[in-house]
């Protein structure tokens, strides 16, 4: 898969789409799902909390394996060790390819060594995988604002905002960026 740029908006709307219909088509009652409600009807002062409870079940691998080469990857890219991090999420994507977490990580892991377009095909993916991937979200509007792609940019963080109502880097991200795409008023 390659990312191309004509296939932008259809893959911010698709992830749009893909989270209409996964919140009126999942019916059944997982912790996620309840989480995922209470972010939307969270206060601002306790949205951090219940994100970091989504992160901690989007974490859940059910395998050793993955678990190993997810640290693995986060502590590469903690101690700016790019490639080595690539490497392990390149392992933990093949292993668990469906897997979200490991194809965010990977994207993190090509951001930071500036492959933004095999970033963006590993977002593509996660996306794909977890619609509701809010971090995902944001990783593809802080690459979009790095490639000069304002206006994609704002679609994107306001996708997060639909999701995370809360999250301060999306609030500040789209008070930047609105006078870029919508223009100053006199």
């Amino acid at each position: 898969m390659s990312f191309k740029p004509n296939n932008l908006k259809l893959a911010v709307a698709a992830a749009g789409m893909a989270l209409w219909v996964s919140s009126a088509v999942w019916a059944e009652d997982s912790r996620l799902d309840r989480l995922m409600g209470n972010l939307l009807q969270s206060t601002p002062e306790n949205a951090h909390l219940i994100a970091r409870d989504i992160q901690l079940e989007w974490e859940k691998s059910g395998s050793a394996t993955a678990d190993l080469l997810l640290t693995r990857g986060r502590k590469a890219l903690e101690a700016n060790q790019v490639q080595s991090a690539i490497e392990h999420f390149t392992a933990l994507t093949d292993h668990a390819p469906d897997f979200a977490e490991g194809w965010v990580g990977r994207a993190s892991a090509f951001a930071h060594a500036e492959m933004f377009g095999m970033a963006l095909d590993d977002l593509e993916t996660a996306l794909h995988l977890n619609p509701r991937h809010f971090e995902a979200i944001i990783g593809l509007g802080a690459i979009l604002e790095l490639i000069e792609w304002p206006k994609d940019a704002f679609e994107a963080y306001e996708l997060v905002r639909s999701i995370h109502p809360h999250h301060p880097a999306v609030t500040e991200a789209l008070e930047r960026l609105e006078p870029v795409v919508k223009g100053r008023n006199l």
